[in-house]
């Protein structure tokens, strides 16, 4: 994808507690800094998540995560993960991210993030909230497959 084609990004700087032996990025860093930017995501929609949580007793489990490295992310670098929702499903979200270096088209890696809506008593599938599928659409336009 074109970094253009994400309409929000978040900022990291890479600490040294996420760096290994050859001061890159640990490979299992890459899914927080994934996380994070979807709860950032949400945030900037904006999205109570956890309000949600609170009132439906619903909950998203990640039922799928990728992480393709393209090129190391070093120690104290500055970099952006983007995030978009691709596709809507009647209980479930994809995500697509992109790491690059800060204000530049460098692709460092690329993932993907599944979320299942579920209710916490039942641990079945549940439809993602009207009210969130609205605000998606809203932000993803056209871009997202339903």
């Amino acid at each position: 994808m074109a970094k253009s084609d994400f309409k929000f990004a978040w900022p990291f700087r890479v600490r040294y507690s996420e760096v290994d032996g050859q001061m890159i990025v640990f490979n299992a860093h890459y899914l927080t800094y994934y996380d994070t930017a979807i709860t950032e995501y949400f945030r900037a929609l904006p999205y109570d998540y956890m309000g949600q949580v609170e009132r439906t007793g619903e909950d998203y489990h990640t039922v799928r995560t990728l992480v393709e490295y393209q090129q190391p992310i070093s120690f104290d670098e500055d970099i952006e993960v983007h995030v978009r929702t691709s596709r809507l499903g009647r209980s479930s979200m994809t995500f697509l991210l992109e790491i690059h270096p800060k204000g530049q088209d460098d692709l460092r890696a690329t993932g993907e993030v599944v979320w299942v809506n579920t209710d916490q008593a039942t641990h079945k599938s549940a439809a993602v909230p009207q009210e969130l599928v609205e605000k998606i659409v809203a932000l993803e336009g056209d871009t997202l497959e339903r």
